[in-house]
């Protein structure tokens, strides 16, 4: 059971992933979280950098769904002038949206990725709906008041993997 909690891989952030090491793995979808993971939570727009991450994905053929629990206005607002797809109040880690974004992109599980920055509901939802999973460190230090308590929780699971020796990752760096 915890290992639903433990992601595939480990990032520092989205631009780690590249267009080219997707493809060799058969991916052509990706499922990413919004808030931490690709923005601050307080950040109403995409960094240059960021739209041109999103463009190299899309020059390549991966189509990105965003799937966050955040409301709708500020989802959409990020979105839609990128002309991304998105789920807003997803009820991550709950399957539901994870289904809809694979149907949406047209996609089978083993072509997607989902990318977040939350163990609790990114990665265990990720996992549940067995779908490659990507942590990514959060872009800011601060967070919402659950995603506080989220974070506690992750401490607490990360000390335990590692004590397990359970953090591949760490042995790469």
């Amino acid at each position: 059971m915890l290992k639903l909690f433990l992601p595939a891989e480990h990032v520092r952030s989205v631009f780690e992933i590249t267009p080219k090491d997707l493809a060799d793995k058969g991916i052509k979808g990706i499922i990413t979280d919004l808030d931490n993971t690709l923005v601050e939570w307080d950040r109403p727009e995409a960094t240059p950098m960021l739209i041109e991450w999103f463009e190299q994905m899309k020059a390549h053929g991966i189509s990105i769904t965003v799937v966050s629990n955040n409301n709708e206005k500020r989802v959409k607002s990020f979105c839609e002038p990128l002309n991304l797809s998105f789920i807003y109040r997803a009820k991550k880690p709950m399957g539901n949206a994870f289904r809809q974004a694979l149907k949406q992109m047209a996609l089978q599980k083993q072509e997607v990725v989902v990318i977040g920055d939350q163990l609790l509901t990114d990665v265990f939802g990720g996992n549940r709906s067995r779908i490659h999973t990507i942590l990514v460190v959060p872009v800011a230090q601060s967070d919402g008041f659950f995603t506080k308590f989220n974070r506690m929780v992750e401490r607490r699971l990360l000390a335990f993997f590692r004590k397990k020796g359970m953090l591949h990752w760490e042995e790469q760096k």
